[in-house]
């Protein structure tokens, strides 16, 4: 059976069980029991027996369920640590996952510390004061791990959370601003403290006892200002007693803050106690002496840095002389190095020493233990700053200062000892009364320390005598002097004594002073026990005390002290003791009265009941002779206890009034007296008299009230009428007083001033005799008749508002009948005051105390009555208050601060509020929010209802709308105080709720004002954007609590604005566009709810604007623009990624709204705008995710690119467009991509015209006409050329700015110019160019960027940066990416994936220009530019087998797919990487691909010769390796597999069309055997003699090789004359063809493949590798392993994920399939070997001819130049380079040499090719048939010229090896030469080059230009070409026979659209946006 029952609990220990219908719970969770079972038991537990450990909680809001809290019923503080952990410990693991150690280990400590802490207050057996202690600690470390974590500021009143529904925002404003500034600024403590623990003596010759005594002593004034810390030291130099802590560490109290200055010194004086000498014998004498050891000095500055120093160790000095002791702490503060030196060089005192801050008992808590253990009080000397009521002291405190005596007949001086007795009457001595000082216990008497035959010793001991005032009485002090005999015996002889009488028979007491002591002679058996006999005697050469008048004796001797009393209880001073007895001396009665002012403020407190008794006393013996002078002592005393020093006394004079006070006739003499001083205050003499009676009127009242009912008490109420009117008169008399207006500064408006500061104390004495509306309407009356004039005297004005403020905060205001008489005065000078803006804070002050009582008080009905008075009296003012602060200039600090006046300070003081701490804008925001708060419907109403006319309220709702958004920005408060701002917002949208009935009633319609409705929906915009709204930020519990106490006010404003909108009906119209960007921005907030209110809008708007315009561009160019600037100032976080999928494309998630769009008849246009600006927010998102990364990298180009491009190519969007390309600027900048920068500052250049068209100031330029503009782009641009060593487009710029410079005959600037040119030509000879490697990048699956995902790219590699390194870079980018480990297209799974797949290999570029690099005679300079600049064209190699695999011969069936990328755009362009935009794929044929490899190699043994031959390599090892690797590899198989193959006769029948391939393979084979000839001819020339047998070897093997092909001679085989090197070397020249050749070798042979293309490589893939000789192995230093012989084998292979030397971790590169790999390769190298095959350095170079040409295109014979010109490396060392140009995974010739040789250090980079000199060439000889050879003009001869622009774009042509192929034996260092060998070879740079020659019937090459390739877009081509330049002298050739042809002067061409369509072959026409003008930008 079920019962009902509500039963609330909290949870004590978590559950997560499983078990059915379980609840789990954590610890902390609340629960409510609604129903319980009375028989069903759980797991056999009785439910109620459960519960009853539960702890017991309560449900507030009860029956509204929305809104229902469990609060569990326990101390706030522990529900507070319970919530606040549960966050902390989040966020404490994030800290651990940020790596910020420091604060996670602390939080960690804190943590526990609470959790201590949290058990001791759950247990409940603490104390009242150790629970307010316990909470003190807790909550210091809450809000210290609030601070470190940035949450919020919990406000709290005595330890407890405040609800802020309980309280008024004004108090909830103190609180918060009370714990920021106490947070910020800690109250620095006036009270501090000198901790000092003795630890050791250290010296070397100690062994005997010890005294240190510590003090204080202030140098400035030359006194000790503390008592004596006094311990005694064993012979060990450790403390005596360390089991008594208290006797080694003192706690030096009461130290001001004045006290801590630099000149305050810590003096360390030290005794020993032993012989007279320290070198003395041990039996010379047995009796102790106290002797001078030595003084250690520290300055207190040295601890007010660190407050701490342990183990301090100070050094310890000793006089020259004894006589100078007294003052060695002088000498050494003073440095007075001559009269000190140190006691030893190991000498030194160590002490402990701590500064503590704080009140004593503050430091008892905090410094428990050290209380606990004992710790001795050294006090001041005398009473502290401040005198506390009931202090107990009488302390005489005696100097021994010097003594002056005679020989006494002896030769030397006396060696003098002082002994002390304090003695009381009867001649006994008191025992111990004498203090050496703390840490010491009192003595009976006191020996001093004795100085070695001195007369005239100074001793200077300061001694405490702590005499009971009982004994005090009689007692005097006796000093005996005896001589110390350094004999044997050690006798101490006395000789002499002084007394002086501590008090004399009058009651005065000894004067403080130094006293000059008679010193009565005496012998040893003198008998001083009598005092009687010497007490008669004279004492003082100066003082005669009592009744002793004897003759003072001359005598030399003397003996002086210091005394000093310091007593509550006994006085010196004789006036006051003749006025305490008055009675005796009545005559003396007026005397005593006037001295009274003289005598020192603490002799009259601490008679200060007594005092007060003889003057009432007198006042009441003869109140008409001394009334007045009784009025003015008594003045004197009240204004003293003003003094901070007395204040402490006030509470003494108010007992004093209750309980002692007895003048009942009092009164009366008072009251006259008073009214007397007030009404002459015009009396200019009596002024400060006067001023001093009006600043003790409190106290005045205090004693006329007493007096008042002591008479009515005693006569039953008599003359009540009387004393009735007497007051009446005196406060007629004070309004007089206060309405007099002064002018200026005068006097009387000072006594004003001082009257009102202390009238409202009055009240609460008046109210003690009179009714509270008696004693409101004086008050009403008295403020009534201050004057109302606002340019007086400013301080009176201050004043008046201080003396209101207490008012206010008095208890006379608390009664509601009082206060409804004095609010309407109070709010009418608050009026005057913040209409003038004079005294706000005081003003906002007093309003606060107003608010927080009327929260207080709010349940009473006189309550609305106020809130009525204050809403019609000031509500308008503070409005206007507050926009009138907020507009004012913010100085520096997060609020704004005034500068105060000194009665301001003060009375900020009486707050005890800082006057720093104070915001004057943020109270009178708190005062505002509070009166809207209290403010209920009919409030709202009767305002409203109060305006006259729709102006006024016009004018109100607009002021109070600006008052609002000034109250919702982020500066209004300190971001953490998120309690305030939503207690603000929660006010705000309260109000506006009222005020939007308004807006609707008044301001619609015929009165529809546009203003005020603009006002309203721009504050609703901003209240719902605020950061403190943005719930999705919070933490799980933060957010819950918002929510249960507010709800979510932005869905509330949201509809709000929907019901408004709706009401605007036509006038929507005015609001179109502008609010398109507000509600966008709305829109942009992750709140469902509000989203589903908000986006309606949006259609409304649409419709309104189609019917006005006919179309709705102005909403779509609105939404464009906010949407780009909402996320460039990074609206949002993770949360709007679900912004795209959420809001597809605004109205993607609400089919209703979609619905209504498709109905409409602007469907098409809707539709289109939302596809635009869904594709304009992805990229927004992108852009905005990318920024937010640390440094420059890929993703934020690209994504600035894409977003750039969209702006220009979609949207049209000029300025936005110019705006990003200056972003993408600065990020090339920032990463250094210069070339890529002076791209991208080129797309606005092209903008741009040479005209004198003014244009406006934008971004960072200035106003300035546009050629100004281009002038300074263009030298930007040639700049960053320059830096990126794009030197020939800076060349083109440079001439296009000297035409205009020309133009306007600025021939300054012309020169300029030219030599700019000059000094960019001199660059590209002269400095060294890094060749940058090309990476292809595929981006796959759904988690990319939008710009990214799905798309794949060729990227351009930093200087010096390989594939692994690449590769890297790329995953440190993608941290999440997978790295695909196959170079295949990926499938449809991988698309879609949810995930990111990165698939990167490198690429080979294909340049456009091939002219250029097909020339012989350029240098590898001018070259190096064209190979790598201006690329559209990429591709890479894939082997594969096709048909059944040939074991015995791999190459038989092994072809290569060759892949073609084209790009969208060329590079470098505006960024390191672009889309690829086509790719073609090709397959080549085993017969092709083996043409390739030997036309590569021969190529490169033709170049390694031809170097060695001109002395271009200076270590033939290069050659020696390549030679080797190809016979070597001959003679083991090489060119006899591609025999087998290919020159078989079934292979001949089957492939009849191969016919000519076939001829041209055998014919490389012969010609590679020719060179291989003459190469060993040029070797044996130059090979050293060590390695004459490799080359012997080398030689047989050749003719072996020979053999193996059947060649007996080269003539007979092939009818052709020698192949003519430059220096008389063999080669068979393609191009050159002999007359004796038959008419049918002499045809071109059309080519069905890519291979049909002469194909140069820098690494010709040799198939004529095979294994190294023993030889080479010695040579090289390296021996191979099996990788390497891998290597060596022939491998068609060249593309690559990775290099072969290392590869990224994350990416592993291998072949398509295992069936593809080489023949000759071992299964266990497979692998190895298919890694290698797509290695981009491996592979053959046939794809520089990468596009197929026609038949009448393709030609087998070329130039020289056109041959297989290799390429080099830039990327390599000169050695690699000098080594092997060719590395492949073919030849034996590849890494290994390289790497050996540039491990020996023997080779060095070759030399700069010189220029082709003018002398004649053996060429010339040959019988050919040529061409006429070409003339200077470009345009002359049969072989068309080159293209004008050296960066111009060209077709299919001849192109060397990129660097990213090179990774097979790259070291991974590019190289820093200009040339390298395989780009300069001996055709190339040899001075002797003939003109090549070529058969009369050559085709033609002008097919092969017509294709070349249109420019990029964004290059640095313009639209027109000026005028024909002639070649640059620099790149001029010399005069020689038959020159070939270079190309002019680079030209600006820029080919229309049908030249670019022509340029790219097989390629749809790129369309290229003209270029825009910029209108004024």
């Amino acid at each position: 059976m079920w019962v009902p029952v509500i039963l609330y609990f909290s949870v004590i220990a978590g559950f997560r069980g499983t078990v059915p219908h379980g609840l789990s719970l954590e610890i902390g969770d609340t629960v409510q029991i609604l129903e319980k079972c009375d028989v069903l038991c759980i797991d056999g537990l009785n439910p109620i027996i459960f519960i009853y450990f539960l702890k017991n909680a309560c449900v507030k809001n009860k029956g509204y369920v929305q809104f229902e809290m469990v609060i569990p019923t326990e101390d706030s503080v522990i529900t507070e640590m319970t919530s606040t952990l549960r966050d902390w410990g989040a966020m404490w693991k994030q800290l651990y996952v940020r790596n910020e150690g420091d604060l996670f280990h602390r939080l960690w400590h804190i943590m526990n510390e609470i959790l201590d802490l949290r058990r001791q207050v759950l247990v409940g057996h603490l104390t009242h004061d150790r629970m307010k202690d316990v909470k003190r600690h807790i909550t210091a470390r809450l809000d210290w791990g609030n601070e470190q974590l940035g949450l919020d500021l919990v406000p709290r009143k005595e330890y407890a959370m405040v609800d802020p529904e309980e309280i008024s925002i004004t108090e909830l404003y103190r609180l918060m601003e009370h714990r920021h500034w106490k947070k910020d600024t800690p109250v620095p403590a006036s009270s501090h403290h000198l901790f000092v623990q003795m630890k050791s003596l250290m010296c070397s010759n100690l062994g005997e006892e010890l005294e240190v005594i510590f003090s204080l002593f202030d140098s400035k004034e030359n006194r000790p200002i503390s008592e004596r810390f006094f311990l005694r030291l064993n012979r060990n130099g450790l403390p005596k007693c360390p089991e008594k802590p208290e006797r080694h560490c003192s706690l030096f109290v009461d130290l001001g803050s004045s006290e801590l200055r630099k000149d305050i010194y810590i003096t360390v004086h030290i005794i020993r106690i032993g012989r007279m000498g320290a070198g003395e014998k041990k039996n010379a004498c047995n009796v102790q002496y106290r002797r001078p050891f030595g003084c250690a000095v520290l300055s207190i500055a040295d601890l007010l840095a660190g407050d701490s120093k342990d183990d301090l160790v100070l050094k310890v000095y000793m006089c020259n002389t004894e006589s100078d002791w007294y003052q060695i702490h002088e000498n050494i503060i003073k440095k007075l190095n001559a009269r000190y030196n140190l006691t030893g060089s190991n000498a030194g005192l160590a002490v402990s020493l701590q500064l503590l801050h704080g009140d004593i008992e503050q430091i008892r808590r905090e410094y428990t233990s050290r209380f606990t253990h004992g710790v001795s009080i050294t006090r001041k000397l005398g009473f502290s700053n401040i005198i506390m009521p009931g202090e107990m002291r009488n302390d005489l405190y005696i100097t021994v200062e010097r003594g002056e005596f005679e020989k006494g007949g002896k030769s030397v001086a006396r060696n003098v000892e002082v002994t002390m007795h304090v003695v009381d009457s009867s001649g006994q001595i008191l025992k111990d009364f004498i203090s050496f000082g703390s840490g010491e216990p009192p003595a009976s008497e006191y020996h001093s320390f004795v100085l070695y035959h001195n007369n005239g010793p100074r001793w200077a001991e300061l001694l405490k005598l702590p005499i009971p005032v009982d004994k005090f009485r009689g007692a005097h002090i006796r000093c005996e002097f005896r001589h110390c005999s350094t004999k044997e015996k050690g006798e101490k002889k006395l000789f002499g004594f002084s007394f002086v009488p501590l008090m004399q028979e009058n009651g005065r007491t000894l004067p403080d002073g130094t006293h000059e002591l008679i010193v009565h002679k005496c012998e040893e058996n003198a008998n001083l026990q009598d005092s009687g006999r010497y007490l008669k005697l004279p004492f003082s050469k100066g003082i005669s005390l009592g009744n002793n008048s004897q003759a003072v004796k001359t005598t030399k001797e003397s003996f002086w002290i210091t005394s000093f009393l310091c007593s509550t209880k006994l006085t010196q001073n004789g006036d006051m003791l003749d006025l305490l007895k008055w009675r005796t001396h009545p005559d003396k009665i007026a005397g005593c009265l006037s001295k009274l002012k003289e005598i020192d403020g603490s002799e009259i407190v601490k008679f200060l009941q007594d005092t007060l008794d003889t003057l009432f006393g007198i006042l009441d013996e003869n109140s008409q002779k001394y009334g007045s002078k009784v009025f003015d002592c008594l003045v004197h005393i009240i204004n003293l206890l003003q003094d901070s020093k007395f204040h402490h006394f006030k509470p003494v004079m108010d007992t004093y009034i209750e309980s002692h006070f007895a003048g009942a006739l009092a009164y009366r003499d008072l009251i006259k007296v008073l009214k007397w001083h007030i009404d002459r205050v015009t009396e200019v003499e009596l002024h400060d008299h006067i001023q001093e009676v009006l600043k003790a009127q409190e106290y005045i009242f205090k004693y006329i009230v007493q007096s008042r009912r002591l008479f009515s008490i005693a006569t039953g109420g008599q003359n009540e009428e009387e004393f009735r009117c007497c007051i009446q008169e005196l406060l007629m008399s004070v309004r007089f007083f206060l309405s007099q207006e002064s002018k200026g500064t005068s006097a009387l408006s000072q006594l004003q001033a001082v009257f009102l500061s202390s009238f409202p104390s009055v009240y609460s004495e008046l109210l003690k005799l009179f009714d509270v509306r008696e004693v409101a309407n004086l008050v009403h009356d008295a403020l009534g008749s201050l004057p109302t004039v606002m340019h007086g005297d400013e301080s009176l004005q201050a004043v008046k508002l201080q003396s209101i403020g207490k008012t206010v905060e008095s208890h006379l205001y608390t009664n509601p009948d009082s206060r409804c008489i004095l609010l309407p005065v109070v709010l009418h000078h608050l009026h005057m005051h913040l209409q003038e803006q004079k005294d706000l804070i005081m003003c906002a002050r007093i309003l606060s105390n107003i608010f927080c009582l009327i929260k207080k008080n709010s349940s009473e009905k006189s309550v609305l009555e106020e809130i009525d008075v204050i809403v019609n009296s000031l509500l308008d003012i503070l409005l206007r208050t507050i926009l009138e602060i907020t507009s004012r200039p913010q100085p520096s600090g997060s609020a704004m601060r005034l500068q105060f006046q000194d009665v301001t300070v003060s009375f900020l003081k009486h707050y005890n509020i800082s006057p720093l701490g104070l915001s004057e804008q943020g109270e009178f925001v708190s005062c505002l929010l509070s009166l809207l708060r209290q403010m209920t419907d009919r409030h709202y109403q009767q305002l409203l209802d109060s305006f006259s006319t729709k102006e006024d309220l016009r004018d109100f709702l607009l002021q109070i709308f600006t008052v609002f958004r000034i109250l919702i920005r982020p500066e209004m408060f300190p971001k953490d105080w998120t309690v305030m701002r939503l207690v603000a917002n929660n006010v705000i949208i309260t109000t506006v709720l009222y005020l939007s009935d308004a807006l609707r009633k008044n301001f619609l319609n015929e009165n529809f004002d546009y203003k005020i409705w603009d006002s309203y929906f721009f504050l609703a915009v901003i209240f719902i954007n605020q950061l403190c709204l943005q719930l999705e930020m919070f933490t799980p519990s933060k957010k819950k609590k918002v929510l249960e106490k507010y709800g979510d006010m932005r869905v509330t404003m949201g509809c709000e604005i929907f019901s408004m909108w709706q009401n605007l009906g036509e006038h929507k119209l005015h609001f179109i566009p502008a609010l398109i960007g507000p509600f966008l921005e709305v829109t942009l907030i992750p709140q469902p709810d509000l989203r589903n209110v908000m986006i309606p809008i949006f259609h409304d708007m649409m419709d309104w604007e189609q019917r006005r315009s006919g179309n709705f561009k102005q909403v779509e160019a609105k939404l464009i623009d906010k949407l780009d600037s909402l996320m460039s100032e990074g609206k949002g976080d993770e949360t709007y990624r679900e912004l795209f999928n959420s809001i597809i494309p605004l109205f993607g998630p609400y089919p209703s709204l979609l619905k209504k769009i498709e109905r409409e008849t602007w469907r098409e246009s809707g539709v289109s705008l939302i596809a635009t600006v869904t594709r304009l927010m992805e990229r927004l998102l992108d852009y905005r995710d990318c920024m937010k990364m640390g440094e420059v990298d890929g993703k934020k180009i690209g994504c600035t690119v894409s977003l750039l491009n969209f702006y220009k190519t979609e949207l049209n969007k000029e300025e936005m467009y110019i705006r990003y390309i200056h972003k993408l600027y600065d990020l090339h900048l920032k990463a250094q991509n210069f070339t890529e920068a002076a791209y991208t500052l080129l797309l606005y250049d092209e903008l741009l015209e040479w005209s004198d068209r003014p244009l406006r100031e934008f971004l960072n330029y200035p106003m300035q006409t546009e050629w100004q503009r281009k002038e300074c782009l263009h030298l930007t641009i040639i700049q960053n050329f320059d830096r990126g060593k794009c030197w020939e487009n800076g060349i083109i710029l440079c001439r296009k700015i000297a035409e205009q410079y020309e133009s306007y005959y600025d021939y300054r600037n012309l020169s300029k110019m030219r030599m700019m040119e000059a000094s960019l030509y001199d660059k590209i000879m002269d400095q060294q160019r890094l060749e940058p490697e090309f990476f292809r990048v595929g981006f796959y699956g759904k988690k990319f960027p939008f710009f990214l995902r799905n798309k794949e790219f060729v990227c351009r590699g930093h200087d010096y940066e390989r594939l692994e390194a690449f590769q890297q870079r790329m995953l440190n980018e993608f941290p999440h990416a997978i790295a695909m480990q196959h170079a295949n297209q990926p499938d449809e799974t991988i698309f879609q994936a949810e995930a990111q797949y990165l698939q990167i290999y490198a690429v080979t570029p294909i340049p456009e220009n091939q002219e250029v690099l097909q020339r012989d005679g350029i240098p590898d300079n001018i070259k190096s530019f064209y190979k790598v600049n201006h690329i559209w064209r990429f591709r890479y190699d894939r082997p594969f087998h096709k048909g059944t695999k040939d074991k015995e011969n791999e190459f038989k069936s092994l072809w290569v797919e060759r892949t073609t990328l084209i790009l969208v755009q060329s590079l470098p362009g505006i960024s390191r990487w672009f889309e690829v935009e086509k790719r073609e794929v090709v397959e080549m044929s085993p017969l092709e691909n083996a043409i390739e490899v030997l036309e590569n190699k021969n190529q490169q043994l033709r170049t390694l010769i031809s170097q060695c031959q001109t002395r271009q390599m200076q270590n033939i090892n290069p050659l020696t390796m390549c030679l080797n690797g190809v016979i070597d590899a001959a003679v083991n198989g090489g060119v006899a597999r591609y025999q087998e193959a290919f020159f078989v006769k079934e292979y001949i029948l089957n492939h009849p069309e191969d016919g000519e391939k076939i001829t041209r393979l055998r014919e490389l084979t012969l010609e590679q055997a020719q060179i291989l000839e003459f190469g060993l001819a040029v070797h044996e020339k130059v090979v050293p003699q060590d390695m004459r047998p490799l080359h012997k070897k080398l030689v047989d093997q050749f003719f072996v090789m020979k053999s193996s092909l059947g060649i007996q001679d080269f003539s007979a085989c092939v009818q052709a004359s020698p192949v003519h090197f430059p220096n008389g070397s063999p080669r068979v020249c393609r191009n050159s063809i002999p007359v004796s050749m038959s008419p049918d070798a002499a045809r071109v042979i059309p080519r069905r493949s890519p291979l049909s293309y002469p194909a140069v490589n820098r690494y010709s893939s040799s198939s004529l590798s095979s294994q190294a000789s023993a030889e080479v192995s010695n040579i090289t230093g390296q021996s191979e392993s099996s990788d390497e012989v891998f290597n060596m084998q022939p491998s068609p292979s060249t593309s690559s994920l990775s290099s072969t030397h290392s590869a990224s971790p994350n990416v592993t590169s291998s072949a398509p399939s295992s069936a593809r790999a080489s023949p000759l390769l071992s299964d266990k190298h497979k692998h190895s070997r298919e890694n290698s095959c797509l290695s981009p350095r491996e592979r053959p170079c046939s794809a520089i001819y990468p596009t197929p040409l026609e038949t009448s295109q393709r030609m087998l014979f070329n130039h020289i130049g056109d041959g297989a010109l290799p390429r080099s490396d830039s990327n390599l060392p000169g050695s690699d380079k000098a080594v092997n140009t060719t590395p492949s995974s073919w030849s034996l010739d590849s890494g290994k040499e390289a790497r050996n040789t540039s491990e020996s250090g023997k080779l060095i980079s070759p030399p700069v090719p010189p220029r082709p000199a003018q002398t004649a060439s053996p060429a010339r000889h040959i019988a050919s048939v040529s061409p006429s050879p070409a003339g200077r003009s470009p345009m002359k001869g049969s072989v068309q010229s080159f293209t004008p622009s050296p960066v111009e774009y060209h077709s299919s042509g001849l192109i060397s090896n990129s660097p990213a192929l090179s990774g097979s034996y790259s070291s991974g260092i590019s190289s820093l030469s200009r040339c390298s060998t395989s780009e300069t070879s001996g055709f190339e740079s040899q001075g002797s080059e003939p003109a090549v020659t070529v058969p009369s019937y050559s085709i033609s090459e002008e097919p092969v230009r017509k294709e070349s390739k249109t420019p990029p877009p964004y290059s640095v081509y313009e639209r027109t070409l000026k005028r024909p330049v002639p070649l640059p002298h620099s790149l001029s050739i010399p005069p020689a026979a038959d020159p070939p042809a270079l190309p002019p002067k680079p030209q600006l061409v820029r080919p229309n659209n049908l030249e670019n369509s022509s340029r790219r072959t097989e390629q749809v026409p790129r369309p290229r946006p003209l270029p825009r003008k910029v209108s004024q930008l």
